[in-house]
């Protein structure tokens, strides 16, 4: 199922033995455009740190609860590799952080696209922090806040568009598969769907992402209402109308999937 990423910020994460906090927001691989961590709001609980849950610890999203379930302890996660609330997310942070959880890192694994829904081992850990040999703590430029992406203007073929307002994300492989754009000084406020597949590249520093598509297509092509379910057969027409292949007919299905 596809979730907003707004829509699911608040849900609470409850851990094997409690509530370990709130959605707060996402950090995704901008080569991929896969979730690789949901930052939680830990309240009182662990303060002035980062809780960052890899998407391999994520169970169940329940919508009428609001609530995911989180394959970890609350002591797990306290021992985990601390992550200053102010500090990027660095790759030497990354590898003491799969090292800890006894996980594959997503760069050199079956992972980089996604697909998380059968965890290799359980969300375990070793109980103790292991040394890293990566070298010095230079942030990792290829991991984006969702937050901080919100507002990019979108550049296409023949001038600006309108900007990103939201991200669709699919809870069973943790891919997002668009990008929400809103048009409204162009369209009255029109709303579409915008894939990641489409995007010529991206402009971190102007904060502009270019898409490889015209105003005319955009403006012609089906409307998101805003809330509303995605459903297949409404990808099927908007894949249609820029006659462009559908990510379903060459992704392999997640594992344990039907």
């Amino acid at each position: 199922m596809l979730y907003q990423a707004k829509a699911i910020h608040g849900y609470k994460l409850n851990g094997r033995d409690g509530e370990i906090g709130k959605i707060k927001e996402f950090y995704f691989d901008d080569h991929y455009w896969t979730i690789r961590y949901l930052v939680a709001d830990s309240g009182n609980w662990l303060t002035n740190r980062q809780v960052l849950i890899s998407p391999h610890a994520l169970g169940v999203v329940n919508k009428d609860a609001q609530t995911i379930a989180i394959n970890l302890t609350k002591k797990q996660i306290e021992d985990s590799p601390p992550l200053s609330s102010d500090e990027p997310v660095s790759r030497q942070f990354e590898q003491d952080y799969y090292s800890y959880y006894m996980l594959p890192s997503y760069w050199d694994s079956p992972f980089m696209q996604g697909q998380y829904s059968s965890p290799p081992t359980g969300m375990s850990s070793r109980g103790k922090l292991p040394k890293s040999n990566f070298g010095p703590k230079t942030w990792d430029p290829h991991l984006r806040s969702t937050h901080a992406v919100s507002g990019y203007h979108i550049q296409v073929k023949d001038g600006e568009i309108g900007h990103v307002e939201d991200f669709m994300i699919d809870d069973e492989t943790w891919i997002i598969r668009y990008l929400i754009i809103n048009t409204k000084n162009w369209w009255e406020g029109k709303k579409v769907l915008v894939s990641p597949r489409w995007i010529k590249s991206v402009d971190w520093i102007e904060s502009k992402v270019f898409v490889n598509l015209s105003r005319e297509a955009i403006t012609q092509s089906p409307e998101y209402i805003e809330g509303s379910p995605v459903s297949r057969e409404y990808e099927a027409a908007l894949h249609q109308h820029y006659n462009l292949q559908g990510y379903w007919d060459n992704e392999s299905p997640p594992k344990n999937s039907p």
